[in-house]
């Protein structure tokens, strides 16, 4: 007993670590390629689309395969499906950096993203399957740092690889950071597995063609129009799809989704939060990277050191919130966060104009990143807590995939908004379009607080006991 008392911190430490790297990657990666889209546009001469795409094919595989990739880990063992993730991952960075056409880049993108699904949703499974639920919070806050840290470095390694080497680079980076990650996960982390003894087909197969429909729309609707044919028939199919997953999932003898989870009132606010916020935060980070390179005109490494002070919050403030959140509860930090999101965001808007001074974007940037930093941790601690510990794979999985939706959403939205205000010909048309679209991410970080306002306080949380209650076997196969 001893022995295995004394084994315990190191694994957990492990744990933290190896899943930490997880998330880093899958964060790293998308401000890499968002640091690097003036550059694709001029080397690749990739179009506004092709430049979307560049985001979107990740985000899209991403978003769609969520639920798979944490269903596979509960039913196949979650270190296995760590470890295959993290494989295929790597595997598609290489791809990335040897391609040679913006098309090959996109069809390498959405492997990595399917490594994504895979990955980020055990990421959470992992750690809260290491940690007591009194320092999960504190676990996770240093897990939402980690997440900052990849935001952070992300402008800064993309600008000074862009600039000192070659775009291809900031791929490259993945392979030794992956394959590292892959063997230490092998051996060093614990194996677990969900409740349920069957791979729910039916209900993988249904979900994923629902939320590929529902975010093929928004993807292709700057190209097309919202009112195309293409469109209108990608949201009809997707919501049909998808009622027919909810109306499989309510009889389905072992659910990937229990539908009684969205009954409780931790789990759908909190997942209603990271949806609004993540429209907002993606969509500005795709306007926000070229801002300082095609609005303002500093140089890929210039860029990525001003927006530090923006990306750089969640690395500072997350482990922070996390643990405050352990005894404060998480409603506070996600309606706070929402607030400053969308506050800085408004005042970036407002204080953008052609040859604007870095002084005066300054504030606001450090604004709107703390406010994400809070809600970053305190998100995926309330909809881990909301559920049984043997679920957290369900609640992990759920969360990111309306992360990644969001994040779909989000650039589809902000790119149509700048489309229909402003274009590339001259920094001032840059500037117009990019005002418009901040003020909309701005006014959809405020929506999200009326999900915030209904989350339940920490004393209702314990009251309820719905965290430590698992779903009768009648709700698990019902929904």
């Amino acid at each position: 007993m001893t022995a295995i008392a004394a084994a315990r911190p190191t694994r957990t430490g492990w744990t933290l670590l190896l899943a930490s790297i997880g998330t880093f990657i899958t964060a790293l990666d998308v401000v890499v390629v968002s640091t690097a889209l003036p550059t694709l546009r001029a080397h690749l001469g990739a179009s506004l689309s092709d430049l979307e795409w560049t985001i979107n094919a990740y985000n899209l595989a991403f978003a769609c395969l969520m639920l798979t990739g944490a269903a596979l880990g509960d039913r196949f063992g979650r270190r296995r499906m760590y470890v295959l993730g993290l494989g295929l991952f790597t595997l598609a960075s290489a791809a990335c950096a040897l391609s040679t056409s913006v098309d090959a880049l996109i069809v390498a993108r959405i492997v990595q993203g399917v490594g994504a699904a895979i990955v980020l949703p055990l990421t959470l499974t992992l750690i809260s399957d290491a940690f007591p639920v009194e320092k999960r919070g504190a676990a996770i806050g240093i897990w939402g740092g980690v997440t900052g840290l990849g935001v952070a470095a992300g402008p800064i390694v993309g600008g000074a690889i862009i600039q000192g080497i070659s775009w291809q680079w900031i791929f490259w980076i993945n392979v030794p950071i992956g394959v590292v990650s892959l063997v230490l996960s092998a051996f060093l982390l614990r194996e677990s597995r969900g409740p349920r003894p069957q791979l729910d087909l039916v209900g993988l197969v249904l979900a994923a063609l629902a939320l590929l429909a529902l975010t093929w729309a928004p993807v292709r609707a700057p190209s097309v129009g919202w009112g195309s044919g293409e469109v209108i028939g990608a949201l009809i199919a997707g919501v049909v799809f998808m009622a027919g997953f909810l109306a499989w999932e309510r009889r389905a003898p072992y659910p990937m989704l229990p539908l009684a989870y969205f009954k409780r009132r931790a789990f759908s606010t909190a997942n209603a939060v990271v949806f609004f916020q993540q429209i907002s935060l993606i969509g500005s980070l795709f306007m926000i990277t070229q801002l300082f390179q095609t609005g303002l005109g500093y140089d890929p490494l210039g860029a990525g050191l001003r927006i530090l002070v923006w990306t750089a919050m969640p690395m500072l403030v997350a482990p922070i919130a996390g643990t405050l959140s352990d005894r404060i509860g998480n409603k506070p930090f996600m309606l706070v966060g929402l607030l400053l999101q969308g506050g800085g965001l408004a005042w970036l808007a407002a204080a953008t104009e052609p040859g604007v001074g870095y002084g005066s974007l300054v504030v606001p940037l450090i604004v709107a990143g703390i406010g994400i930093a809070m809600c970053f941790p305190t998100v995926a601690n309330a909809v881990v807590a909301a559920v049984p510990i043997e679920d957290s794979g369900v609640a992990a999985g759920t969360n990111n995939a309306l992360r990644e939706i969001g994040g779909v959403f989000g650039v589809a939205i902000l790119a149509a908004v700048f489309i229909a205000n402003g274009d590339y010909s001259s920094p001032a048309k840059f500037v117009d379009g990019f005002k418009a679209a901040e003020m909309v991410a701005a006014a959809v970080a405020l929506v999200g607080v009326i999900a915030a306002i209904l989350a339940p306080s920490k004393k209702a949380v314990a009251a309820s006991g719905d965290s430590v209650t698992p779903l009768p076997e009648k709700a698990l196969a019902t929904g």
